[in-house]
């Protein structure tokens, strides 16, 4: 049973930074796309952030480059989402989710295409 379990939420002031993990069990095959999607209220879920784990391909969303890295540790099979320079409108239920790595035409940030998620973490950034 696959199981994606998010870390490292919490509540910061602008400026400041979290770091979030995503610890995956009971998934086997190394050729994945591990992603960060948010959700915040009254708002569809959006992607954040997502790397391929064959070869660590990374890619953003426009509104997080240059503030957030999405990096992976193989061994422990764990993906993390460092963010930095957080801003309230960073503010959202973050969710990491994976699917077997996909054509090239195929979206990172569709999340309709990602099989499996976690149960989300909650991050507040204050003014």
């Amino acid at each position: 049973q696959v199981q994606l379990v998010e870390s490292g939420g919490g509540s910061v002031q602008a400026g400041g930074s979290l770091r979030l993990s995503c610890a995956a069990s009971g998934y086997s095959s190394s050729n994945n796309d591990m992603g960060w999607f948010r959700q915040a209220l009254g708002k569809e879920r959006e992607g954040v952030a997502v790397i391929g784990t064959s070869v660590g391909t990374t890619y953003y969303a426009t509104s997080v480059k240059g503030r957030f890295t999405i990096s992976q540790d193989t061994a422990k099979n764990t993906v993390y989402l460092q963010m930095d320079s957080l801003k309230p409108e960073d503010t959202a239920m973050y969710y990491c989710a994976a699917r077997p790595a996909g054509p090239w035409w195929l979206s990172e940030f569709d999340a309709s295409t990602y099989n499996y998620w976690g149960q989300g973490t909650q991050v507040t950034v204050s003014s």
